[in-house]
């Protein structure tokens, strides 16, 4: 007599999905961001309900530590595919838990300090979650997380600390959190991470843009006391210098970066321009936004008066760190210093005694005229460069 056996059972389907080379981003990653949206308005919101240099300080401690959460799952969504099977339902639980952490922001130096720990704890638990099994079978990753699980957890712990305290010693362990949390993949080394340069890329580039759009939420919000001639006239320059803004990072900037990436050999040397490049670098560039953001909002809210001093700061300071940033970018990926940008942001600093006496309509216009200069120069001088680059971009896409 013939013993049939019966078939094997399909091996239990794997919770990690390599993503292929040239996967974009997944619908549930733009839901994830959206959410993120909220935490950058709370941030604005918190600066602006506290116009002080301390209230400024507070404001982008915040950011940073959500920023340093953010980056984490932009690095885990090289690794893992976020829509399949259980993994949807953890970043489902990890988005809750974001929106938890963005409620909790105006009040997180106070009463509601140890939930937004708590809170940001179940979000960086759940990144961590699903690098591990992402790693389960890839030694060095597996080490790479290790690292980061440690580093994550004194960050979360001086949180939990910080919401006991209050004053100069809350604001340091808030700092010294951020610090070591962001530290950690520095310390540790890169060797271990994974990543796929056209994904990681466009992900960087679509936080930016929403923080560009928090800018233009700004003006709405600061335009709530009402609609005359110099509102109007405000809310044109404020969009005139949102779009120098995008125009300075979209038209070159990023293509170019994404290409040195995907040129760059994987391993170490990728890894640690990705970090350096996007992980750090980009932080400077949406805190700048953000500062922008709140002068906006200020201006809007009194065209005719000059602005306060911090206010001022924002906006003035908020566009000269965004090209601060663009400098430092450049000087990482191709090694040259970008004069233009570094003059505008010397020009954008050196206007503030006068932002202190004219009227904030004219501060305002007078930023936009700078930037709108800075992008007629670049568009001339560099003219052949950028015909270049975008024309090789329109060809591969084609």
């Amino acid at each position: 007599m013939t013993i049939v056996t019966p078939p094997s059972p399909p091996p239990p389907r794997r919770l990690s999905a390599v993503l292929r080379t040239g996967s974009r981003v997944t619908p549930l990653e733009l839901f994830f961001d959206l959410v993120f949206v909220l935490a950058i308005t709370q941030c604005t919101a918190l600066m602006a309900a506290q116009p002080t240099w301390a209230g400024l300080a507070k404001g982008l401690l915040v950011l940073g530590t959500l920023w340093w959460s953010w980056v984490g799952y932009s690095w885990l969504t090289s690794v893992i595919d976020p829509e399949e099977g259980v993994v949807r339902l953890v970043f489902f639980a990890s988005i809750a838990a974001l929106l938890v952490v963005s409620l909790c922001v105006p009040e997180a130096f106070g009463d509601l300090g140890l939930l937004f720990a708590g809170a940001y704890a179940v979000v960086r638990a759940a990144h961590l979650v699903l690098f591990r099994l992402a790693s389960r079978d890839d030694p060095a990753l597996a080490r790479s997380v290790a690292g980061l699980a440690a580093s994550t957890s004194v960050g979360v712990g001086l949180l939990v600390a910080a919401s006991f305290t209050d004053g100069a010693l809350q604001g340091g362990l808030w700092a010294l959190a951020l610090l070591l949390d962001a530290g950690g993949p520095y310390l540790f080394g890169a060797d271990g991470w994974k990543l796929i340069p056209g994904h990681f890329a466009e992900r960087h580039g679509l936080i930016v843009l929403i923080a560009i759009g928090e800018s233009i939420v700004a003006i709405g919000v600061g335009a709530e006391a009402g609609v005359d001639a110099g509102v109007v006239t405000a809310a044109v320059l404020g969009v005139a210098v949102a779009a120098a803004l995008w125009w300075l990072y979209f038209d070159v900037v990023a293509i170019v970066a994404e290409r040195r990436l995907s040129a760059t050999a994987p391993g170490r040397e990728r890894n640690e321009l990705a970090r350096d490049s996007y992980s750090y670098l980009h932080f400077p560039m949406v805190a700048g936004i953000v500062l922008l953001a709140l002068g906006l909002k200020k201006t809007l809210g009194d065209v005719a008066d000059p602005l306060k001093l911090v206010p001022a700061a924002a906006l003035l300071g908020g566009v000269a760190l965004y090209l601060l940033a663009h400098v430092a970018f450049r000087l990482r990926n191709v090694r040259t210093l970008n004069v233009p940008r570094l003059v505008t942001a010397a020009v954008a600093v050196a206007l503030l005694p006068a932002a202190r006496a004219m009227p904030a309509l004219a501060t305002l216009a007078a930023l936009a005229a700078l930037l709108t200069g800075l992008l007629i120069f670049e568009s001339v001088r560099y003219a052949e460069a950028r015909d270049r680059i975008r024309h090789q971009v329109a060809h591969e896409d084609g």
